[in-house]
């Protein structure tokens, strides 16, 4: 394992990479109004490229987990359509394109950074 989680403090082993992709929300969502964009930070473990941890910037709790949920464990070096497919069928909120914009910013940061210092 990359990381070491006891009661909600990280730390993290120097294989892993912090990630941050964003995009725009519509403009009735809370988050606009609040962070005038959606983030997505990914922790990323580069010997695996397993997303071992994440947080949003969502304005309800329950959004930020189930954000995790969906994220944590899953590759971060390709892009994963099933990945895509899985958020529009599971999350229904007025962020869902915002979630899949951010994931492919985040995507393509991952491996811009991971050629150019893990390789």
């Amino acid at each position: 394992m990359s990381y070491n989680h006891i009661r909600g403090d990280c730390v993290y082993k120097e294989n892993t990479v912090y990630i941050v992709g964003n995009s725009k929300t519509n403009s009735e969502n809370a988050i606009t109004d609040i962070y005038k964009s959606f983030y997505i930070g990914f922790v990323v473990d580069t010997e695996n490229d397993k997303i071992i941890d994440l947080s949003c910037s969502s304005t309800i709790r329950t959004t930020e987990e189930f954000i995790q949920s969906l994220f944590i464990g899953e590759k971060m070096d390709i892009y994963n359509i099933i990945l895509e497919k899985n958020i529009k069928k599971r999350y229904h909120g007025s962020s869902q394109r915002a979630i899949i914009v951010a994931y492919k910013d985040a995507l393509k940061k991952y491996n811009e950074i991971k050629e150019k210092y893990f390789n």
